[in-house]
């Protein structure tokens, strides 16, 4: 590179699902934001090309050759591990392709060739099936965070203009997820992202929402307890402290206009107790960004897709959210 910035590493997800088709209509939308390369395999993207009829050309390059190309086509680093074209049908035989893709992205910000990840897609279940052992994104990114040297403790914080909120536990059963919620766990991703807030986003003083775990949040103890035997305790932990942080709040009357108004970023305390509302509000706009690490890394917040998967219907907003994102919070 001749003092560019450096461009973006854009991961393919699973080769199967609708990943290959979204970075290709991203290099092709002219609101797309940085230049970017995508690691995975130039045939099988060249072959996507050609059967959704993109004016796309697909240039195999490396990462220090993707700014110049990218005027040019659709930069692709390619993979060691092979990759099955066959849109719509995932197979494990994938899943080293997938792996690498992005461990080899993240490496390529480590290195300086890079300046942020971001994800497409991936099937968790197929990941599983060859012996993956972490339960999504954000965990394996926490351990390729350790190359760094410092630990990392990675918070998935969905992100669209109309709400930005963190599930303080994120894949696990419903059943689970209540028992592995603890005032530490909450205590720790607070300060997470109240420090990324301020870091990357340029919030002075970040107001934080903590949702209760209970029907209006426990009611004083008569629909369940653990707002005063956990979260209760956890707020005035993070409040002494000096973060800016109220709650916990009735979960059910937290995420309408006018609350949303009182705070810039929610803490739900399960999975679908924060991604339902942000969804709902910004399903193509929704961006998973991952707070906690010594890299940015965004993602769109939707899955592969299969049903749809090299059929020319997937809309590549929410990607090219991520990649504006990502541009911004590497400026």
């Amino acid at each position: 590179m001749t003092g560019e910035r450096p461009p973006l590493a854009m991961t393919m997800g699973d080769p199967a699902g609708i990943g290959p088709e979204l970075a290709l209509s991203a290099w092709r939308d002219p609101g797309r934001s940085a230049p970017f390369f995508v690691l995975a395999a130039p045939a099988v993207m060249a072959a996507a090309a050609k059967r959704l009829k993109f004016a796309a050309p697909v240039i195999e390059t490396d990462p220090g050759g993707a700014v110049a190309a990218f005027s040019k086509g659709l930069p692709v680093v390619p993979l060691e591990s092979p990759v099955e074209d066959n849109p719509g049908r995932p197979s494990a035989v994938n899943a080293a392709a997938t792996i690498e893709s992005i461990a080899r992205a993240v490496e390529t910000v480590r290195q300086g060739a890079a300046r942020a990840v971001v994800t497409n897609p991936i099937a968790k279940a197929v990941l599983y099936e060859a012996g993956f052992r972490f339960p999504g994104h954000t965990e394996y990114l926490g351990e390729l965070a350790k190359a760094w040297g410092a630990p990392a403790f990675p918070v998935m914080m969905i992100w669209s203009e109309p709400l930005k909120v963190v599930p303080v536990t994120i894949h696990l059963p419903l059943v689970e997820a209540t028992r592995a919620l603890t005032a530490d766990l909450i205590i720790k991703t607070a300060r997470v992202v109240d420090r990324d807030l301020r870091a990357r986003f340029g919030l002075e003083r970040p107001r934080l929402a903590v949702a209760g775990l209970n029907p209006h949040a426990g009611e004083g103890g008569a629909m369940g307890r653990e707002e005063i035997t956990v979260i209760i305790p956890a707020v005035e932990t993070l409040q002494a402290e000096g973060i800016h942080v109220v709650g916990p709040l009735p979960a059910d009357t937290m995420f309408h206009e006018k609350a949303r108004a009182g705070y810039d970023v929610a803490l739900a305390m399960y999975h679908d107790q924060g991604l339902i509302p942000a969804k709902t509000l910004a399903f193509d706009e929704g961006v998973n960004v991952t707070l906690g690490l010594p890299f940015v890394r965004t993602s769109p917040d939707h899955g592969t897709a299969f049903d749809i998967a090299g059929k020319g219907l997937a809309n590549p907003a929410s990607l090219i959210a991520a990649m504006r994102l990502a541009d911004r919070l590497t400026r």
